[in-house]
């Protein structure tokens, strides 16, 4: 079976992130892909689920957000965790982050096994308020692969013992 990985994200940088994930699963013989959640479809039939969105002024990206809205029935009957990326500086390593408040919502409406925040991603030619003003001081790629791998091989033992 496979697990979906499905992702809002605004400048890409979750994409990338949704991408870690996906092959952190394969690399385990695992059947992992990620998928814009605008483009996800219907999760019934995945063997997991994760739902990633970038985190911006303190919100969760908006396609992750109706995505998980849209397909909660179904998400209550797959196993899914929810991710965070956003901080721009090395915290998301430094220990558990704990959801933002409409997350956490997500998080019960969902009845998802777990959370994670992961560092975040931007460009210095980010383009956009408030993006490109954050830029010029906050530009960077925090998001650390293995930091993902080691997360990617916890989700994987509590599905193993399922």
């Amino acid at each position: 079976m496979t697990i979906l990985v499905a992702y809002g994200t605004s400048r890409q940088g979750t994409a990338g992130l949704a991408e870690m994930i996906a092959e952190a699963f394969v690399r385990l013989g695992r059947g992992a892909v990620a998928v814009p959640a605008r483009a996800a479809g219907d999760p019934t039939g995945y063997e997991a689920v994760v739902v990633a969105g970038s985190l911006s002024a303190g919100r969760w990206h908006r396609d992750a957000r109706r995505w998980v809205r849209s397909h909660a029935a179904a998400l209550r009957a797959t196993p899914t965790w929810l991710v965070t990326s956003g901080p721009l500086d090395d915290s998301a390593r430094g220990g558990a982050i704990p959801p933002v408040p409409h997350v956490a919502a997500a998080m019960d409406l969902v009845r998802a096994r777990g959370h994670m925040t992961f560092g975040g991603c931007l460009a210095p030619d980010a383009r956009g308020f408030p993006a490109a003003a954050m830029a010029r001081t906050r530009a960077g790629d925090w998001r650390d692969p293995d930091h993902v791998r080691e997360w990617v091989a916890s989700v994987d033992a509590e599905l193993s013992a399922l």
